[in-house]
């Protein structure tokens, strides 16, 4: 049984909503990924210590703003774990990061290197139509100056949150766009505005910023270095399970 809020929920009754809500076989999967670590970490003697635990425990209390011991386990409690409970948890998190880096740091730098041209980044504005027609009538009227590109995306972009930003996207890798669609953008100038296209039963007009020159960042090489992981992770499932 679990007690949530002074009301018991049963085990069963956990199955139940998971099946119900198809939640269970991503949970069952996770469980397996897990097995499958905590296997692999062991025949490869990769360890965590308790000193590497509490520096990550320490991490996160900051992150949380848990800075009493009483604020610790307010959070606990109300996170229905005990502190031994958490400590596992942190446990199998450094585990799968020290695993990963075992198994695949030292071929990130060549996997980068293979597939650098997908990691350039564009800097871009976006607005999105439903109907080609209204995008060729908006693109016209900012090509003649009756509108900027901004004015148009805060009156006409389709998305609200891209409308209240004036457009703007953000910082995109080529691999984020259809491989037509990344072609155009990524051989355009600085600063140009191109021509309506569809992309995904919508229309879009674009304006390119600037280009950002792909380089092996630590947030590039960690997002690699997670890919192969995962790549791996579901290889090891599908042996486990159908081998």
């Amino acid at each position: 049984m679990i007690e949530f809020k002074g009301k018991l929920i049963s085990f069963p009754e956990v199955i139940t909503y998971l099946k119900n809500n198809l939640q269970l076989k991503g949970l069952c999967s996770q469980i397996l990924h897990q097995k499958i670590i905590h296997q692999a970490a062991a025949d490869r003697n990769i360890q965590i210590t308790p000193e590497e635990i509490q520096i990550e425990a320490e991490k996160l209390r900051y992150e949380k703003r848990l800075f009493k011991a009483s604020d610790t386990l307010g959070w606990l409690a109300d996170n229905l774990i005990s502190s031994d409970e958490w400590e596992a948890g942190i446990r199998d998190h450094l585990l799968s990061k020290k695993l990963a880096e075992h198994l695949f740091g030292k071929e990130v730098e060549r996997y980068f290197w293979e597939n650098k041209l997908n990691y350039d980044q564009v800097v871009l504005y976006q607005i999105t139509l439903h109907d080609q027609n209204s995008a060729q009538e908006i693109y016209y009227q900012i090509e003649e100056g009756e509108l900027s590109f901004y004015e148009a995306a805060h009156l006409y972009d389709v998305d609200e949150t891209r409308r209240n930003r004036c457009g703007y996207e953000g910082k995109l890798y080529r691999w984020s766009f259809e491989p037509d669609v990344a072609a155009i953008i990524f051989n355009a100038q600085p600063k140009e505005l191109l021509v309506p296209m569809k992309v995904n039963n919508s229309s879009c007009i674009f304006l390119v910023e600037d280009f950002i020159s792909a380089k092996l960042t630590p947030e590039i090489y960690q997002e690699i270095l997670y890919k192969m992981f995962q790549e791996w992770l579901l290889a090891e499932l599908n042996y486990m399970l159908y081998a």
